[in-house]
């Protein structure tokens, strides 16, 4: 029992300290929410609200646009599922490791699944290694992430006022940084480079669709790439015909 508990705890250590580069990069996202949610006519309680009810950046940026245009509530609601039904293809993705999990575990991990937390806990999930706790090392990422975006959209509308034009001081670039930094490690073999070079390609295409579309549109023109590259890559052992 005193080793299991030791496991545990290691796998949770684990799983926060490798997210600890990825938190860098969200702080400033938090600290820009906050100070813009003081502007678009949310209230800080709401403010507080969204983001430890809803937790989700993309989705957050967009509902304030929103809610800054006085826009319907189901037209912020109907936009802000779209823009997260990415997290469907992570979730797809890690249910074979967790499916033996019960619902009390299950649920929790699934509301705090983040596109950071899913790189680490996925790179963590395809190692080769028998230990039943890996799910606590998915724990440590998730509550790192919350904890720390907590923070950073509390001190943006503690600073709001005193942050001048924060969507301009150029904190957008750290976000597509973050994200090439999270997927390069996934790149070891030619389908998946093809895969990540067409959804690439496809995001910059698609970049001017609304609600954020492009991303969706992106991620399934990537897998259909990927999934291409993978049935025409030669077998090993087999001659390439000519």
């Amino acid at each position: 029992m005193e080793l299991d508990l030791s496991t545990r705890k290691q796998e949770f250590l684990t799983g926060a300290l490798d997210t600890f580069p990825l938190l860098l990069g969200a702080a400033p996202f938090g600290l820009i929410y906050g100070a813009l949610a003081v502007t678009s006519g949310l209230s800080p309680e709401a403010a507080i609200a969204m983001s430890v009810f809803v937790f989700a950046g993309s989705s957050q940026f967009v509902a304030l646009g929103l809610v800054a245009a006085k826009a319907p509530v189901l037209i912020i609601i109907l936009t802000t599922f779209i823009v997260n039904l990415r997290h469907m293809l992570y979730s797809a993705t890690l249910l074979p490791y967790l499916k033996g999990l019960p619902q009390k575990w299950r649920i929790p991990l699934a509301f705090w699944l983040t596109d950071e937390t899913f790189a680490v806990t996925v790179y963590r999930f395809q190692k080769n290694d028998a230990s039943p706790f890996r799910h606590w090392f998915q724990l440590g990422s998730s509550i790192a992430m919350y904890l720390n975006w907590q923070l950073w959209c509390f001190l943006g509308l503690v600073l709001g006022d005193r942050i001048p034009d924060a969507s301009r001081w150029g904190f957008d670039v750290a976000m597509p940084v973050t994200f090439i930094a999270m997927t390069i490690p996934f790149v070891r073999n030619i389908p998946i480079a093809v895969a990540v070079l067409a959804a690439g390609a496809s995001s910059l295409m698609t970049l001017g669709l609304s609600y954020k579309l492009g991303i969706l549109v992106s991620a399934f023109i990537g897998i259909f790439a990927g999934m291409i590259a993978e049935r025409n890559r030669p077998k090993p052992g087999k001659e390439i015909q000519t």
